[in-house]
């Protein structure tokens, strides 16, 4: 092998493994797995107390979406709990955003409702299995496999899925009981069942529902916060909480007079969750084992670690807007590493969120530092007032979960794939596929948009032009897949006129060719040649080595 420079060749090979070593044990790559140590020592004393009050808000936000969230997964509400706070302590090391936060989402919650059936063994271990996949594609540096999912099948699967979470709160509005989750039979006993409507629930939900929208209107219009709005700004982001604590108080004191006429959340386990291994086999009630092999042949798993990703991606793209730039592998390694982490504490699994994230930026915070705060407040929820969340109602769980999700429905951009016709085929698929199962959306979308993608390579844009001899421009790179079209273009419009023309094929345009390429032009400059005609290439870029 030849030296890359004038040097001799074993000096350079000891030199550049020596060179690539100290690389890989410097200080800088230190900071690229551990991004803390780019901020901490920057650290000014006037960040503190934005991060305080930052992390604050988005903890109040995250205690009663979480407890809505596990409703949603079909958990107890404690697991919403159990998942909300190791994301804030991790991803203060790992983390390359200051706005991201981690936590169960209403996506999330949709996708393991589908897969653990209400199983808190299988959701913990389906945090595990996440969390490995995760972190072995970051480690493997595969965050660019994130690109190849389009933003229409990222759009259509978040339209559906918050139409599908939004009215499965219908039924706790209306205090019905035993509705199936499948959504089409859902919508079909949620109108059958409406005349056992509790007419108590109705009321409380709908005022909830009401000061939700009240509150976020106040918080839109408030923008940007002033000394002379700042309480009635700190208020609307602290809607939900607030909105469930007098749903709680009110419930508490019809019970309390005894007239139970809402449907409240009942019993919950007290206390943290004990740190310990995720349990690997289960054992049923009537004493038969299940092994780790039997409890993750539920559904396809594979598909609901990829909707997982697709909300990291979808997280990773919505800091853009605070004008920095993030690491997709770091942002993966993150999330994994806390889905790991998570299945030690009965999580389950988590992912970036729309809403806290945009309270985090829009309060200011300064750092990652603020998911520090909002991990305690969680846990200091844990240890103290979960005797309070037996009162909830879980109308007004509802009521936040409906609000969560609505905005997630975006109308206009449906209009815009209106306007751009092939991106409204793979989000009309994602979109309707979703409603039968949310991973068969996903599936169609990625394939849809893989094959329009492949037919794009397949049939390469050929522009042609008559000056006596036949133009033909090439507009992107040949593969192999395009030999066939090429070869189809050149015999008609050519070879098979009469009498035959010839052909310049300008490939200022093309990058890339193949070998198969290469092979069949071999094969058309034989077949010009013997009927006479010549087959010239312009614009041919030289190959270096």
């Amino acid at each position: 092998m030849e030296p890359l420079v004038d040097r001799p060749g074993p000096q350079i090979g000891r030199s550049s493994l020596g060179e690539r070593m100290a690389s890989c044990c410097s200080y800088r790559t230190l900071q690229a797995w551990l991004p803390i140590l780019t901020w901490l020592p920057k650290y000014r004393l006037s960040w503190l107390q934005m991060d305080l009050i930052a992390g604050l808000t988005v903890g109040l936000t995250t205690v009663p979406q979480a407890l809505a969230y596990a409703e949603v997964a079909g958990l107890p509400v404690q697991y919403g709990l159990y998942s909300a706070f190791m994301g804030g302590f991790i991803y203060t090391f790992l983390g390359t955003s200051k706005d991201v936060t981690l936590g169960p989402t209403a996506i999330m919650s949709l996708l393991c409702a589908s897969y653990v059936g209400g199983d808190p063994v299988r959701a913990v271990l389906l945090s595990l299995i996440c969390g490995t996949i995760q972190t072995a594609m970051a480690l493997l540096r595969l965050g660019f496999l994130l690109d190849f999912i389009s933003f229409p099948v990222i759009k259509g699967f978040t339209c559906a899925a918050a139409v599908t979470i939004g009215f499965g709160q219908v039924k706790n509005v209306l205090g019905l009981k035993d509705i199936p989750h499948e959504f089409f039979l859902q919508v079909y006993y949620t109108f059958y069942r409406i005349p056992e409507t509790r007419i108590g629930d109705v009321v409380l939900g709908l005022l909830c529902l009401c000061l939700l929208v009240t509150l976020q209107w106040m918080k839109s219009t408030l923008e940007p916060p002033s000394e002379q709005n700042a309480f009635l700004t700190r208020a609307a982001h602290m809607r939900n909480a607030l909105v469930v604590v007098a749903a709680t108080f009110v419930a508490f004191s019809w019970n309390a007079f005894g007239s139970p006429v809402f449907t409240i959340t009942g019993k919950t386990s007290q206390g943290l969750p004990p740190f310990r291994a995720p349990p690997l086999f289960e054992t049923t009630p009537n004493g038969t084992s299940i092994s780790f092999g039997e409890i993750i042949e539920v559904s396809d798993r594979p598909i609901g670690i990829q909707s997982c990703h697709i909300e990291d991606g979808i997280s990773q793209k919505s800091s853009s807007q605070n004008d920095y730039r993030i690491n997709a592998n770091q942002e993966l390694f993150a999330i994994g590493l806390t889905n790991i982490m998570g299945s030690f504490v009965s999580a389950y699994p988590v992912t970036g969120s729309f809403g806290r994230t945009a309270v985090n930026s829009q309060t200011g915070v300064c750092t990652p530092a603020g998911g520090i705060v909002t991990g305690v407040v969680v846990l200091l929820s844990l240890a103290f007032l979960m005797p309070a969340f037996y009162y909830i109602p879980k109308a007004s769980l509802a009521a936040v979960i409906i609000c969560a999700v609505a905005p997630l429905v975006d109308y206009r951009v449906v209009m815009q794939f209106w306007r751009i016709q092939l991106d409204l085929v793979p989000f009309l698929i994602t979109f309707l596929l979703s409603f039968w199962e949310v991973q068969y959306g996903i599936v169609g979308g990625v394939v849809v948009s893989g094959l329009m993608l492949l037919y794009n390579v397949a049939r390469p844009s050929i522009k042609v032009c008559d000056h006596g001899v036949l133009v033909m421009e090439l507009d992107s790179g040949l593969s192999f897949p395009s030999t066939e079209y090429l070869n189809t273009v050149l015999y008609t419009q050519a070879l098979q006129a009469s009498p035959p023309r010839s052909v310049v094929l300008d490939c200022h345009h093309v990058n890339t060719v193949d070998y198969t390429v290469v092979n069949e032009l071999r094969d058309l400059l034989r077949q010009f040649k013997l009927r006479g005609v010549g087959l010239i290439f312009s614009g041919l870029q030289v190959l270096t080595d």
